[in-house]
């Protein structure tokens, strides 16, 4: 993976400042590129991370029923409009064969998945799709509630309007009263 171009981001923001009809030496304006870039290399540091990685560590341990981590806060950006979304992940999984994963390696997950320009909808499922390659245990079910400000400042314009998605793997998408009792739990 490559590292952030600071200079080129400066650069387009610089030229992005003239287009819009501003002047990027205005004393408000003067540092904003260099902010912008630094930003940008913290917003998008999960190009940088493999979310497995988190995986890798396990914990022996025979512990076969339901770990739910809940409302874990994520800030994401639209890849279609490069404009911020933001919400809350649920990651639920039935570990297999005593191996356990630590917490908050499930929201380091979520963070490095975020933390790229994305869809809600990979997010969702690569976050699954890793717990599903490192810890093959026997059910993974991620929800994700986002509000997205491509659909509040711009466009429809409809604040507060939630996206929810879901990806279900294993028992838990064969088994409905499993994933009825993950959905139950996430809404209390």
């Amino acid at each position: 993976m490559t590292s952030i171009d600071y200079k080129k981001i400066e650069q387009a923001v610089t030229m992005i400042l003239e287009a819009i009809g501003e002047e990027p030496q205005r004393e408000g304006l003067v540092d904003t590129p260099k902010r912008v870039a630094k930003m940008y290399a913290e917003v998008f540091a999960g190009l940088q991370e493999d979310p497995k990685e988190y995986f890798k560590t396990v914990f022996g341990e025979e512990h076969e029923e339901l770990v739910l981590v809940k409302d874990i806060p994520f800030f994401s950006m639209c890849e279609h409009h490069l404009v911020p979304f933001y919400g809350h992940a649920h990651v639920a999984y039935i570990p297999k064969g005593g191996k356990v994963t630590g917490l908050s390696k499930l929201a380091r997950a979520v963070e490095a998945v975020a933390k790229r320009p994305q869809l809600q909808e990979r997010i969702t499922s690569t976050i699954a799709d890793s717990i599903v390659e490192t810890l093959q245990p026997h059910g993974v079910m991620v929800v994700i509630e986002a509000e997205h400000m491509c659909m509040t400042m711009r466009g429809v314009k409809k604040p507060g309007a939630k996206t929810v998605t879901s990806a279900v793997r294993g028992i838990l998408q064969k088994d409905p009263a499993a994933r009825s009792e993950v959905l139950s739990l996430i809404k209390n």
